[in-house]
C-alpha cells in the first residue's frame, strides 16, 4: 500500500542572480514522522521552507500537500516557527498568544482559552498581563512555541528551532515534538545540529550546496552506511592506521589515545584491514560500529564538494 506524504518537493529551483540557492530538490516527507531537513548553514534549507510556507516563489518545482498541489489554504493547517523570530513587544502575552491564535482562524475566546492553557503549562500563566518586552528572552522563547502550536496544526515547521534556546527550553521543546508525533502529526524541522537530529528524526534529508545529497529513513541510512565503520582499541602508532589499504578516514579519540574510528571504503574487507593491523599494533578491540549522525554529514557533504 502506498502511503501518501504529508509533504512533497518536486524539482523546487530558487536562484538569486546568479547565485542558485536551492537547486532542484525533491523530498517526500511521510505522515505521522519527524522529518529533519539537515545540511551547513547556508546549504538552502531555510529558502526551501519559505517554498513551502508560499513567502517565496520557486522559479521551478511544485509543493504538493498531501497529494496534491499546495493551495494557500493549506497553510492554515501548518504551524510555522521561522528562522527570524517576532513578537509584538508591546502586547501583553496573553494578547499575543490569542492574536497568533485568531490569525489561524480560532475564535477569539477560544484563542484567549488556548493561550491560558499553554501560559499554565509553560510555567508563564504569572506573565500572561505583562508586556512580551518585559519577559527574558527565554521566556519569549516559550511564548514562540506556544504561538506556533496554539492553532493545534496537523503540520508543524520549524526553522532551526534549537537555535538559540538553553538546555531547559530544549528538553521542552523536544517533549512537545515527541507528544506531536504521538498524536500521528507531521513535524519537519531545518537544523544544523546533528545531535538534535539524530535524537528526534524518523527520516532525514540533508542538502548541500542547495542540493539533495542524501535522505531516507534515518535507520535505513545508518544501517546502509554503516557497514564500513569500526571502533579499534590497540596500542600502537594509530597515526599509522591512515596508511593501511581500504582505510578511508580516521578518527581519534582525544580523550583516550589508544581508541580511533576507522571509516573503510565501500569495497574494504574488514578482516583483510584486521590482519594488517595487527602488524604494528597490539589490537584489543576491532568491532563493526553504527555510525554517529554527524560522522555521516561530515563525510556526505565532503564527497558532495
Amino acid at each position: 500500500m502506498t502511503i501518501t506524504p504529508t509533504l512533497e518537493l518536486v524539482g523546487l529551483r530558487k536562484s538569486y542572480g546568479k547565485f542558485v540557492a536551492v537547486d532542484g530538490v525533491s523530498l517526500a516527507v511521510p505522515p505521522g514522522t519527524i522529518f529533519g531537513l539537515l545540511g551547513p548553514n547556508g546549504a538552502g534549507k531555510t529558502t526551501t521552507i519559505r517554498m513551502i510556507m508560499d513567502i517565496i516563489a520557486p522559479d521551478e518545482g511544485q509543493v504538493l500537500f498531501a497529494g496534491r498541489p499546495r493551495r494557500r489554504e493549506d497553510l492554515e493547517r501548518i504551524g510555522y516557527l521561522p528562522e527570524e523570530r517576532g513578537l509584538y513587544r508591546r502586547m501583553t502575552v496573553v494578547e499575543q498568544l490569542a492574536f497568533l491564535g485568531e490569525l489561524h482562524g480560532v475564535a477569539a475566546a477560544e484563542a484567549k482559552r488556548r493561550a491560558m492553557a499553554w501560559l499554565e503549562r509553560l510555567e508563564l500563566a504569572d506573565r500572561a498581563p505583562r508586556k512580551v518586552e518585559e519577559l527574558s528572552k527565554g521566556q519569549q522563547q516559550k511564548v514562540q512555541i506556544a504561538g506556533t502550536l496554539l492553532h493545534e496544526p496537523e503540520v508543524v515547521i520549524l526553522d532551526e528551532p534549537f537555535s538559540g534556546l538553553d538546555p531547559i527550553n530544549q528538553g521542552l521543546f523536544k517533549d512537545l515534538l515527541a507528544e506531536y508525533k504521538q498524536q500521528g502529526r507531521t513535524i519537519l524541522f531545518s537544523t544544523h545540529i546533528m545531535e538534535q537530529a539524530e535524537k528526534l528524526c524518523d527520516h532525514i534529508g540533508l542538502i548541500s550546496k542547495g542540493r539533495v545529497v542524501l535522505d531516507g529513513e534515518l535507520a535505513d541510512i545508518k544501517r546502509r552506511l554503516g557497514g564500513n565503520a569500526f571502533r579499534l582499541t590497540a596500542a600502537g602508532d594509530l597515526e599509522r592506521v591512515r596508511s593501511v589499504a581500504g582505510v578511508e578516514e580516521v578518527v581519534l579519540d582525544p580523550d583516550a589515545p589508544d581508541r580511533a574510528r576507522l571509516f573503510l571504503a565501500p569495497d574494504a574487507d574488514g578482516a583483510r584491514v584486521l590482519a594488517e593491523l595487527v602488524g604494528f599494533l597490539a589490537v584489543r578491540d576491532f568491532r563493526n560500529e553504527e555510525p554517529e549522525l554527524g560522522e555521516i554529514f561530515v563525510k556526505v557533504v565532503r564527497d558532495a564538494a
